[in-house]
């Protein structure tokens, strides 16, 4: 049986398949849950187009949350205007200008893509 590619990073060239994104996803999801993500929660996900964007919405999903995606590309003051506005206390990034956006509002945790591993390592 042949893979069936979901994606592919414009960026690397690199082809997601439907297995890895499953697996991904689960074990992201699972992580998410782990850190208190419960149904109904916000999250806000600040990263660049590509797989780890649509690992990280779907393990919002798959966890019961409201994905809240935010454009890497918006200046500081729309990047946080755009986070306060989510009130989510829950953010995915590894973009340091979408943490400090993040600063004084309602995000009380922030995860990096590498945490969302199955065991806590980068996937």
């Amino acid at each position: 049986m042949e893979e069936r590619i979901v994606m592919v990073d414009w960026g690397t060239g690199v082809g997601l398949t439907e297995e890895q994104l499953d697996e991904r996803s689960a074990a992201a999801s699972a992580q998410l849950r782990r850190r208190g993500v419960r149904a109904g929660d916000t999250v806000v996900i600040c990263l660049p187009v590509g797989s780890d964007l649509l690992v990280a919405t779907d393990a919002v999903i798959a966890a019961g949350g409201v994905a809240w995606p935010v454009p890497v590309e918006l200046d500081p003051w729309q990047l946080r205007r755009r986070i306060l506005a989510s009130r989510a206390r829950v953010m995915i990034s590894d973009l340091p200008q979408a943490m400090d956006a993040a600063d004084g509002s309602h995000v009380r945790m922030v995860v990096s893509v590498a945490d969302l591993g199955s065991d806590g390592c980068p996937s």
